[in-house]
């Protein structure tokens, strides 16, 4: 108990008595110990297992001085005490109250200043909900979106600014939207594009100027197509249209 009482500190590196606390009733239940469950302690993960044992207390930590307590009392807290979160300025708190809120609350902060919070709300919706985010400044929203909307909802993302953003949706749009993005500005989105084209089509990109595409085109289109990579600058490119056409003879 000693070396506990050394070694248990607050968020401004004071030692912690317990003989002075409002929750001294409690020490000794399990629901308040220190350096294991303790809401003054400076280590969160002690601060979230006393509220996590004494959730009736949640709502009195909501506006405490440090502000890890109130993002944790948060999760704890009367989800009625819990809109005027989402205007807090810490992004934690924020989200620890949106994911509790009813879902209107979420849609609200689909333009919410911070990106960070934006990435995380975009995690939390689907489909329709996304539309509005599909335009964010910040390419990494974009992301989340490409990566979550239906497919179908994908034709307005074609020609994002963002190479990795397009990538997703080459990855991820309807089959008969691949010939749309075969002319990428970026290699590797060709490439996914090239990966995904039918072998009938995949020889539309017999001349791309990246290798790894005409590497593609002659692992996959018909033998009968390939006879212009026989002479390709890249040597594999080369080797793998020789040795399809070859076997296409015997």
């Amino acid at each position: 108990m000693v070396d506990d009482i050394d070694k248990a500190l607050d968020s401004d590196g004071n030692r912690l008595d317990c003989a002075s606390c409002e929750h001294l009733a409690l020490n000794g239940t399990g629901g308040c110990q220190l350096q294991h469950a303790c809401v003054k302690d400076r280590c969160s993960r002690v601060i979230e297992r006393f509220l996590e044992c004494n959730p009736d207390l949640a709502d009195g930590y909501l506006k405490h001085p440090h502000f890890e307590v109130w993002a944790i009392a948060a999760k704890f807290a009367s989800v009625s005490l819990l809109p005027p979160l989402i205007d807090d300025p810490n992004e934690k708190v924020q989200w620890n109250a949106m994911l509790r809120l009813p879902r209107h609350y979420v849609l609200q902060l689909r333009k919410h200043p911070h990106p960070e919070l934006r990435k995380r709300v975009a995690s939390l919706l689907d489909g329709e909900e996304l539309m509005p985010m599909a335009s964010d400044e910040y390419y990494y929203v974009r992301l989340i979106v490409a990566s979550r909307i239906e497919p179908m909802l994908l034709r307005r993302m074609v020609d994002d600014d963002e190479a990795l953003v397009r990538r997703v949706v080459a990855q991820r749009i309807p089959n008969e939207w691949l010939l749309s993005m075969i002319d990428d500005r970026e290699a590797s989105v060709r490439l996914e594009i090239a990966r995904r084209l039918p072998m009938q089509l995949v020889s539309l990109l017999l001349h791309d100027p990246d290798w790894r595409i005409r590497l593609e085109v002659a692992s996959r289109a018909p033998a009968a197509q390939l006879y212009s990579l026989v002479n390709d600058p890249y040597s594999l490119v080369r080797e793998v249209a020789s040795s399809r056409i070859a076997g296409d003879r015997r």
